[in-house]
């Protein structure tokens, strides 16, 4: 199996760890936090400067224990439960999209400051986008140098106002530090922690990076350092240069401060910031395809997604499906900033607190692991900033219009996951099969016309053919819907022998036999039927099987038990749901016939695969006979 490439050092890593780190905030957060506190912003510039520090700090520790693509969602996992993993991973998946949307939003207002050119500006942010996934889809090393370019160009801009600026401050400006009160910093930290967002962007490259217990916690704490220096920095100069009354209106603050700085030469920043925040949107492009691949290895998420290039040992199919999605975001998403922060922030520092959390329970899980990166103070620390952190969320739901509202909103993207949860577990989850099926017996049998259309088990019936005085194997008879049927078919001296994984299905299908006078139907219960066939069913004549390919876990295995039962020239009938409800893919070894079909020859059968198109599914058939040799066609 091709695995992802090790070849990203600490230097790279520390470029994409400022990079990720990076947000709008440091380009637009001296307005914005201007205009909720004045001059007392800088205060919070400089708190959340050191919690951001000191967050770092857990990520360090957790990516030490758990150095793998999935960040977060690998955290979680090893925390909380399956389906609170999930959660964890969509909802970072949630904000990473949020994150890489707002840059590009705020990259093309700086770059194109007129709202009316709005045809181009969507044109100049498709080409990024779909530039950006390309570079990434030929390799790690591709990517990280342009990340190392565009971050060096970042910082660059930054120093160009930093220091000049420093000689340039009027202290005046400074005062009244408290013009607004000392209240009002909360809210600047709440709409400003945005500039320390991504941490966990980093941590999705742990197997992409040469000793990642060592490098990655370091690259993570240095740049947050750095990224809360130049912050802290840029908001003391520009409100030193401009007064936080003007300051607060300008809509590109830093456009406003190089003016000051270089007179006329000040729209040549524009270039700069756009290239700087196309920069920190490219973090997130990098990043954001391994969360999905480590979801997808779990079955979490569509399997295929998992692949890994053989030739640029990247995550190929993850990256165009990740640039099908961050097209539609940002589409939904253009011209709307604030909306988009407002949305972003509550939802990432929910993840934020949850992932806090996994420190200390993970020392308590796992004491024996190792831990080259250690947290100072986890237990009581973590509680503290969570507190802290949900807090924010508190008090911008009290203080801000609209705030529950745009809440609602976030936390409903987050409740979409949850139905994609349970027909991906119902789909891949062998455990979760039993649980879904005995749940929903009485709904398949209410349904059963619509599962089981009378038009597919004639069909079925009739691939079968003459059946009269035969003994039948139905592998997943489920609640006995075809069973009636091969009942009738096997008169009056055949047998069928009806196995499922279900005790409720079984349950139901038992009465509906015994109401019949069926006695020639023999019910097994066999809850390992997705790894093999029952040792109690004897030889038979023919073998039938609905809706269980999907859910095999050793095909092979369960095909070579099967033909062990058959005689030679014995028919074996399977047919099966593809392309669920059109959204979740097939199976891997279901989604190409000639699969199918070697598969099954491998096994010792010659087979036809054919499909045929139903309402909210597709039906895969195979059907053929049990070969001595190898057999042209059936």
């Amino acid at each position: 199996m091709t695995e992802l490439k090790r070849v990203l050092g600490f230097k790279t890593i520390l470029f994409l760890s400022i990079t990720s780190i990076m947000g709008t905030g440091l380009f637009f957060g001296a307005a914005l936090g201007a205009s909720y506190s004045g001059n007392a912003s800088i205060l919070a510039w400089i708190i959340i400067s050191l919690i951001a520090i000191y967050i770092s700090t857990f990520f360090g520790e957790l990516v030490a224990m758990f150095p793998k693509a999935g960040g977060v969602y690998e955290f979680s996992k090893q925390a909380y439960t399956r389906f609170i993993s999930f959660l964890m991973g969509w909802l970072a998946w949630l904000v990473g999209n949020l994150t890489t949307a707002v840059l590009i939003v705020a990259a093309i207002n700086y770059l194109i400051p007129d709202p009316s050119q709005i045809f181009i500006k969507i044109i100049i942010s498709i080409a990024l986008i779909i530039l950006l996934n390309i570079i990434v889809y030929f390799g790690i090393e591709a990517s990280s140098f342009v990340i190392v370019v565009l971050t060096i160009i970042s910082m660059g801009i930054l120093m160009s106002i930093i220091f000049p600026g420093i000689f340039l401050m009027d202290l005046t400006n400074l005062t009244p530090f408290f013009a607004l009160g000392a209240f009002p910093i909360l809210i600047t930290i709440f709409f400003i922690v945005e500039s320390f967002f991504g941490w966990e962007s980093i941590t999705y490259l742990s197997e992409e990076t040469k000793n990642p217990e060592k490098i990655i916690p370091k690259a993570l704490v240095y740049g947050t350092v750095i990224v809360g220096i130049l912050a802290t920095l840029i908001a003391i100069v520009s409100l030193g240069i401009i007064p936080w009354r003007f300051l607060s209106n300008s809509p590109a603050p830093l456009s406003f401060v190089f003016e000051r700085i270089y007179g006329g030469f000040g729209t040549i920043l524009n270039y700069g910031v756009f290239i700087a925040l196309i920069g920190s949107a490219a973090g997130g492009i990098i990043t954001m395809p391994r969360l999905i691949l480590a979801l997808a290895r779990d079955k979490l998420f569509i399997p295929q997604l998992a692949d890994i290039h053989p030739k640029f040992k990247t995550p190929y199919k993850a990256i165009l499906f990740q640039t099908i999605i961050s097209l539609i975001v940002f589409g939904m998403a253009f011209g709307k900033y604030i909306t988009l922060l407002s949305l972003l922030l509550p939802l990432g520092l929910i993840m934020y607190i949850l992932t806090i959390l996994t420190v200390p329970i993970l020392r308590y899980k796992y004491p024996e692991i190792k831990r080259t990166f250690k947290v100072p103070f986890a237990n009581i620390g973590s509680i503290l900033v969570a507190l802290f952190l949900a807090s924010l969320i508190v008090i911008w739901l009290l203080q801000e219009p609209n705030a529950f509202q745009l809440l609602s909103l976030g936390l409903s993207f987050v409740a979409i996951g949850i139905p994609i949860y349970l027909l991906l577990e119902i789909y891949y989850n062998p455990d979760a099969i039993v649980k879904v099926n005995d749940a929903l017996a009485y709904f398949t049998l209410l349904t059963e016309k619509i599962i089981l259309p009378k038009k597919v088990r004639k069909e079925i019936l009739m691939l079968l053919g003459d059946i009269k005085n035969k003994i039948i194997l139905e592998f997943g008879c489920s609640v006995g819907t075809l069973t009636l049927d091969l009942a009738e078919k096997v008169k009056p001296y055949g047998k069928i022998y009806a196995t499922d994984l279900s005790k409720k299905d079984l349950i139901i299908t038992k009465n509906r036999m015994k109401k019949r006078g069926h006695e020639h139907v023999i019910i097994i219960h066999d809850e390992h039927q997705v790894n093999r066939v029952h040792p109690n069913v004897p030889h038979v004549d023919a073998i039938v099987s609905i809706g269980m390919m999907g859910y095999l876990q050793d095909v092979k295995k369960v095909l070579k038990e099967m033909r062990e039962l058959l005689p030679y020239g014995g028919k074996i009938v399977f047919v099966d749901y593809a392309d669920f409800f059109k959204v979740i893919p097939n199976v891997a070894w279901l989604s190409k016939d000639e699969t199918i079909e070697k598969i099954f020859r491998d096994s010792g059968f010659s087979v036809y695969v054919t499909r045929k198109k139903g309402l909210f599914w597709n039906y895969v058939y195979v059907y053929g006979i049990k070969f001595q040799q190898d057999i042209p066609y059936v």
